[in-house]
């Protein structure tokens, strides 16, 4: 764990500055500088991106981690990577030249009062193509682990731009809609530094000979294109549905309380960047206990990191929203729990995910995304649609389909490796959850309203001394139960 260890502790420091930025931009720029209709429909077209990014990408970032690794001469792989890094544009081509029927098809899913969406559908498709490729090669620097240039250009990039272009739309700079313009731009021109980054990497030699698999090559990104296509769906398609009974606004109200419950996930996109090559590397092997050894440290590792940010974000998180310029954000604090919830499951079963999808049982990737897109799908309109529990009925939807969906991820790998990621220390790590949320949710410290420039900072004071109570608890709890050797060594250089 040493090489993952490290690489995600980089990786987490810059995804949670990147979160950090994304906080200031979702929670203060967006509100006030964007307005809720306007960052609604940014909402909505980004969302619309990912749905096509991965049809677009053919699975080929997956496909590069997974088969990589079992090449064993330079030729090769120079010729497998000469064959794929072109697949994508095949898709992108076609698309693009029958983009006025996706453009009709969109405007088709939306209500009359939300035809502002109308003249910004082709950033879509833009957007989705540059991050086919960004993923591209992000995936071609992973196999050589290094993650954490191109984990700076997925996590930090786009968000510092974000917060750039906010501020030249608050200072009459560029107006609302050359925004979109130039977000656009900055995912193009991302997608071709992580290009530059890539051959910096490793640069091959390019063939015009397909390598020796291809066939299975094909095999395996036309399962993971589809996979991943129906994963996405999980992810967006609650953003998606909702200007088509409800103000675009409502959008931007269930994407802050989305990003807000997200919170948690980042040391798990961190350690995910590291896990998905060397779990492949170690599947390609055959070496099985060194597979069940990072699926049970990232296990633990995940969920303790996890789970104290998990009760930060909660146990906060009704403050927070006092902080919001509009009424609309306030009350998603059901919201904010159930995403949250829901990420954590996740965190706790490791690298559950990475496993599948890079063993021989990779098949089973697909009927399980396509089961959890049609079950979210058919959850939301019920939720949301027919009993009409608003936006909660659409985070409910999600977390009871993850729960479902992982817990059958977690009964295939038993079954197939007779492996699972528990340890005596992980049900502990459960019950110190458990009881600090139950002692620190329900209430808060009794200030009296603190005006600094005709702005209340009372919540942000009631925010920061209960952290400080919370953390120092938990880190304290962790420490004397010795949940994880890993984090102990971590502390302790810095509290000896």
């Amino acid at each position: 764990m040493g090489i993952v260890l490290k690489q995600s502790f980089r990786n987490t420091i810059i995804i949670y500055a990147a979160f950090l930025i994304g906080g200031v931009n979702t929670i203060v720029f967006y509100p006030r500088f964007l307005e809720s209709e306007f960052y609604g429909m940014v909402t909505f077209l980004l969302s619309a991106s990912n749905l096509i990014m991965p049809l677009t990408a053919f699975g080929i970032q997956y496909t590069i981690v997974k088969f990589y690794s079992s090449y064993e001469t330079k030729e090769q792989k120079d010729r497998f990577l000469s064959s794929v890094i072109f697949l994508p544009i095949f898709i992108a081509l076609p698309i693009g030249f029958f983009w006025d029927y996706f453009h009709e098809w969109i405007m088709s899913k939306v209500t009359k009062e939300n035809q502002i969406i109308e003249n910004y559908t082709f950033f879509i498709y833009l957007v989705a193509v540059a991050c086919a490729y960004f993923e591209l090669f992000y995936s071609w620097t992973k196999v050589q682990f290094q993650t954490v240039f191109g984990n700076v250009l997925k996590e930090l990039w786009n968000r510092v731009i974000v917060m750039v272009l906010l501020l030249a739309v608050f200072f009459g700079f560029i107006t609302k809609s050359e925004f979109i313009f130039y977000l656009t731009i900055a995912y193009i021109v991302r997608a071709f530094v992580m290009m530059f980054y890539a051959f910096s990497m490793y640069f091959p030699k390019f063939y015009f000979k397909l390598p020796d698999n291809f066939l299975e090559v094909i095999k395996y990104s036309g399962y993971i294109i589809l996979a991943g296509s129906a994963g996405a769906i999980l992810l967006d398609i609650d953003k998606i549905m909702i200007p088509g009974k409800d103000a675009i606004e409502k959008a931007a109200y269930y994407s802050v309380a989305v990003f807000i419950g997200s919170f948690i996930e980042a040391p798990s996109r961190a350690m995910t960047q590291i896990l998905q090559p060397l779990t492949s590397k170690s599947l390609n092997e055959f070496n099985t206990k060194e597979v069940e050894n990072l699926y049970k440290k990232s296990s633990i590792n995940l969920l303790l990191i996890g789970g104290l940010f998990f009760l930060l974000v909660n146990c906060g998180v009704s403050e927070l929203f006092k902080l919001m310029p509009e009424k609309g954000y306030a009350g998603g604090e059901y919201v904010v729990l159930m995403i949250s919830l829901a990420k954590l499951y996740t965190m706790f079963l490791g690298s559950n995910g990475a496993i599948i999808n890079n063993s021989k049982f990779y098949k089973v990737a697909l009927p399980l995304a396509v089961g959890m897109s049609v079950c979210v799908y058919f959850l939301n309109e019920l939720f949301y649609f027919n009993v009409d529990l608003g936006t909660d009925g659409l985070a409910l939807s999600t977390l009871i389909t993850i729960v479902l969906f992982n817990t059958v991820k977690l009964w295939f790998v038993h079954k197939k490796f007779t492996i699972t990621p528990f340890t005596e220390k992980s049900w502990k790590m459960v019950l110190i959850i458990l009881v600090l949320f139950s002692a620190f949710y329900f209430w808060d410290f009794s200030l009296p309203e603190i005006q600094i420039f005709k702005f209340n900072i009372s919540p942000v004071i009631n925010i920061a001394l209960k952290s400080i109570l919370l953390t120092v608890v938990y880190v304290y709890l962790v420490l004397k139960l010795r949940i994880s050797n890993e984090i102990d060594s971590l502390l302790k250089k810095y509290y000896k």
